[in-house]
């Protein structure tokens, strides 16, 4: 037996203790004077079952990062109920108050899942407590976070919080394509397409021509991308405020705002993304002067292939000029969503429609700015176990605040063949009317 089964075995044992003195209080089978005994065990039980499930955890979190795609192991057999025994002698039974209180002790033993929780609770409060100083670099260590150089690795659970903030918070999350790796991977774009012929001989002595076909490839390389937040130092002192909530709420704030401009824009400077999508998204270009009919043009300009995912992807400004547009028979070219879902309120000339700021123009927030395709050609790669925060005491001491410089590795491009196009953007030019 490995050490897993071992402990698998180990954790259906006490869990088959546990529901045998769970059934006897049920039953009324426990006396008063053996309800100290039995509070003892159950104490007892429950400490061990706390131990057992921290290190399957710890075990099952190894084999994750070893072999990602390994499947969890099921669960162990199911308990069997243990025959109470019958004993016809006089008993003192227990009162209600008595039999719930030790029935809630054991049920909480039974849940693994609550030892999870208090552990990731644990954990949290440790990692808080640390960026901001309040314990040192070893005591962290000693507690079960990985540091070094001042900075520490933002545990797995913590990691997916703000990745799942960003997907609400980021558009470009929550409709392109996510990927999870170590290695940098590579996407083939064809470059070149091939060629059928047709012809009404067979081929006797008429070879098939050849064609070409060529394909490019374009590489996810994952790069250093980091964000800073600030909490005063006056604000973490104050009383009966959660720690962990300002440190979790200010690094998840700062990173999505770096992230989102990286993948949108990617033009600040040391942090140039050639791949993110006002750079990669094609430019429509029209003569229309009338609003609608430029829209509907834009609409038709992808493939149809695209068209069957695509949505629009608007700013204030382009939902405010297109409100009061109308069609030719009266109805209003912005027309409600019937059920409004994942950020979509409208349909515009039949297709969903989202509102972005993060898509302004740097400095000109007031010009329209139009997107339409199939976002999902927008493809992030997150590299595992790379997100990292590292504390910033002294550097903000003069203004009595504490830093923290969230630090991942990450890359997002809009990936495509130049035979279709996924994207095209819309900036609408003052000249133009509705």
């Amino acid at each position: 037996m490995n050490l897993k089964e071992i402990l698998k075995a180990s954790q259906a044992r006490n869990k088959a203790r546990l529901a045998e003195l769970q059934g006897k209080v049920e039953k009324g089978e426990v006396r008063s004077e053996e309800l100290a005994a039995v509070k003892a065990e159950v104490e007892a039980l429950t400490e061990e079952a706390k131990t057992l499930a921290d290190e399957l955890a710890k075990l099952e979190e190894e084999e994750k990062e070893e072999d990602p795609d390994k499947k969890k192991d099921e669960d162990p057999d199911k308990k069997e109920d243990p025959a109470a025994k019958e004993n016809t002698d006089v008993k003192t039974e227990l009162s209600e108050e008595q039999r719930s209180a030790i029935s809630a002790s054991i049920a909480a033993a039974l849940s693994t899942k609550g030892h999870r929780t208090n552990k990731e609770t644990e954990i949290r409060s440790v990692f808080a407590n640390y960026i901001v100083g309040n314990i040192d670099e070893k005591e962290a260590r000693a507690l079960g976070l990985v540091t070094g150089n001042g900075s520490v690795t933002i545990p797995d659970f913590l990691s997916k919080e703000i990745i799942t903030y960003a997907q609400e918070e980021n558009f470009l999350r929550r409709l392109g394509t996510g990927v999870k790796t170590k290695e940098n991977i590579k996407y083939p774009v064809l470059v070149k397409k091939a060629e059928a012929q047709g012809h009404k001989n067979e081929r006797t002595n008429n070879e098939i021509p050849e064609t070409d076909i060529e394909f490019d490839e374009i590489e996810l390389s994952p790069t250093e991308f980091d964000a800073l937040a600030t909490v005063t130092k006056k604000l973490l002192a104050r009383t009966g405020l959660p720690i962990e909530q300002i440190v979790m709420d200010e690094l998840k704030k700062a990173y999505v705002r770096k992230e989102t401009q990286y993948m949108v824009n990617g033009d600040e400077a040391d942090n140039i993304n050639d791949g993110a999508l006002a750079k990669k998204a094609v430019e429509f270009k029209t003569d229309e002067k009338n609003l609608y009919d430029a829209l509907v043009k834009m609409k038709n300009t992808p493939v149809k292939e695209v068209r069957k995912k695509a949505r629009w992807v608007l700013n204030t400004a382009a939902l405010t000029k297109i409100e009061t547009l109308k069609t030719d028979d009266g109805f209003p070219l912005l027309r409600p969503f019937n059920q409004a879902e994942g950020g979509i309120g409208y349909t515009l000339l039949g297709f969903p429609v989202e509102e972005e700021d993060a898509i302004d123009i740097a400095g000109e927030p007031d010009t329209p700015v139009f997107y339409f395709g199939d976002f999902s050609k927008f493809y992030i790669q997150d590299v595992i176990g790379s997100l990292e925060v590292q504390k910033l005491v002294e550097l903000f001491s003069r203004t009595n605040r504490v830093g923290f410089r969230i630090w991942n590795l990450l890359d997002a491009q809009l990936i495509h063949s130049p035979f279709e196009n996924p994207v095209y953007k819309y900036v609408l030019k003052a000249s133009t009317g509705a």
